[in-house]
């Protein structure tokens, strides 16, 4: 693509199938299942090449174990995110498919040895847990049978637990409007469940409720299955559990509404209280005291008046005297304030900026990073590189260099100055003194710039200069990864691919020995 006749700124020139007999299926292009519904809301998508609602959620498939331990390093204790560590029964990893063109993290939970030794019986739960697909869910897109290896894989939910805002956090505890959405969207969530025939879900807490890239929360498809075939649904502590189940042994639907009053408790107080005690405390109108006092005084009464409420009838010892799933909708939807409020504002957590697929080609470090959209490892691989990628752009007459180079390479020592000490504002400035002058042009001074600006959230400003870095140098492949970048902040996502894509591509020619960068 020539970028002097490039299209992208016209207009925006302003400033496997499932092995039901339990046989180890190690075929990575297996059949995906139909996508169940999605809950509303959800669009209609393409495909990918994983089968998958492009955007959207995979189908559901079986992995084998080769994928799973490529995903993960060999299952590195680097890529543990289990709360418990490597204590956990059963370990919690996150990864990325190496077969997946949009570089999607995963989260994959592995099972204790012998937890299902059935692996019929293991394989059809996952069956019908991995059909159940909403936007309430952490979905479950596949799972792995391998010998004595059984494994769960779900959509990866890279903003923490309920648990860590709530009883952990370091910036910012979470507000009051925040807490109502949770509460609503859990509901959600298990309203689904139970239309979809899947009522049950064992050890509802304040860790099964997860944060996706939006600051959105899900929850979270593993706990629709449990740890073991024969094992405990609870592993709480006992004073959480419900009595019901200390009685019989057995989670009913009822059950999962208690643990839903133990989850409202939670959000109401900030701490991990006893259902008895707070239960006390609520039939002795001792409400405020029950608040999280790290709320301030910032809550609505009447509004944590019907949550206590809700949360007393969850709580109630008789599992008939306890709502149902539409009664718990029914009863948070009308609290929601603040809905035109992104969850990830109210988290005071970053936008989540989705960066361009993974190309075909193999990718360098400075493509690596474009794609990741990691501005500050792009910052570094320019910083290492220096200049030597200007080598031949420039003929400069003796006369020129005598006239003007001295005060002109001044002006480009100092923002490379301050470049390198990331004063990105005082960089453009010296950059532009530099690019003014017009007498040496150099492709690095323009990707330079473009970093800065897009550093200084100016993705218009930063697009026309990689651009221009082309114009200087076509075949650099730098250029085409700093507009790919540019135009993914842009939301020009396909083109942002076809970007990276020629990159990569330049990158590859000059291996094989062609010309460029």
């Amino acid at each position: 693509m020539g970028c002097c006749e490039s299209s992208f700124l016209r207009g925006h020139d302003s400033d496997h199938k499932i092995n039901h007999n339990g046989n180890n299926n190690n075929n990575n292009s297996s059949s995906r299942l139909p996508q169940a519904s999605n809950g509303p809301a959800q669009p209609s998508y393409g495909t990918d090449s994983l089968g998958a609602a492009a955007g959207g959620v995979p189908y559901f498939s079986e992995f084998s174990l080769a994928e799973l331990k490529a995903a993960t390093n060999n299952f590195s204790s680097d890529f543990i995110v289990s709360e418990s560590g490597e204590k956990a029964p059963n370990v919690v990893y996150k990864g990325r498919l190496q077969n997946d063109t949009n570089r999607r993290w995963i989260a994959i939970k592995k099972f204790a040895k012998l937890a299902w030794p059935n692996p019929k019986q293991f394989a059809d739960e996952a069956w019908g847990v991995g059909k159940l697909r909403h936007k309430r869910l952490a979905n479950l897109i596949g799972y792995c049978c391998d010998g004595d290896e059984r494994l769960l894989v779900a959509e990866y939910m890279p903003n923490d637990t309920l648990a860590k805002h709530l009883f952990h956090w370091e910036n910012q505890t979470i507000e009051w409007a925040m807490r109502l959405r949770v509460a609503l969207f859990i509901a959600e969530a298990l309203d689904y469940c139970s239309s979809e025939g899947r009522p049950l879900y064992h050890d509802l807490n304040a860790y099964r409720v997860l944060f996706d890239e939006n600051g959105d929360p899900r929850l979270s498809c593993f706990g629709l299955m449990k740890n073991s075939r024969d094992g405990k649904s609870y592993s709480t502590n006992l004073a959480y559990t419900p009595p019901e189940y200390l009685r019989n042994g057995r989670v009913t639907p009822e059950s999962v509404i208690f643990s839903f009053g133990t989850v409202l408790l939670d959000l109401l107080s900030g701490k991990h209280i006893p259902p008895s005690h707070a239960l006390d405390m609520i039939r002795g109108k001792n409400i405020l005291l029950l608040m999280d006092s790290h709320l301030e005084g910032n809550f609505s009464t009447e509004e944590a008046t019907v949550v206590f409420d809700l949360a007393s009838r969850c709580l109630q010892y008789e599992p008939r005297e306890r709502p149902n799933t539409k009664d718990l909708v029914a009863t948070l939807a009308p609290l929601q304030n603040k809905s035109d409020v992104p969850s990830y504002v109210m988290l005071g957590i970053p936008k989540h900026e989705e960066g361009p697929p993974t190309p075909q080609h193999p990718l360098s470090p400075m493509g690596d990073a474009c794609s990741r959209m990691d501005l500050t490892a792009i910052h570094q691989i320019l910083v290492m590189t220096h200049y030597k990628d200007d080598e031949g752009t420039n003929e400069l007459s003796f006369q020129e260099w005598t006239q003007q180079m001295r005060d002109m390479l001044e002006a480009r020592k100092r923002g490379d100055v301050a470049f390198r000490d990331k004063d990105f504002k005082t960089a453009i400035e010296c950059y532009s003194q530099f690019i003014d002058v017009g007498t040496m042009v150099s492709p690095t001074v323009y990707a330079r710039r473009s970093l800065c600006h897009l550093l200084c959230d100016q993705p218009d400003a930063a697009l026309r200069d990689a651009m221009q870095a082309q114009c200087v140098y076509p075949d650099w492949s730098t250029a085409f990864y700093m507009q790919a970048v540019a135009l993914a902040k842009l939301d020009m996502h396909k083109d942002a691919a076809d970007m990276l894509n020629e990159a990569a591509a330049l990158e590859e020619k000059k291996q094989r020995g062609g010309k460029g960068s």
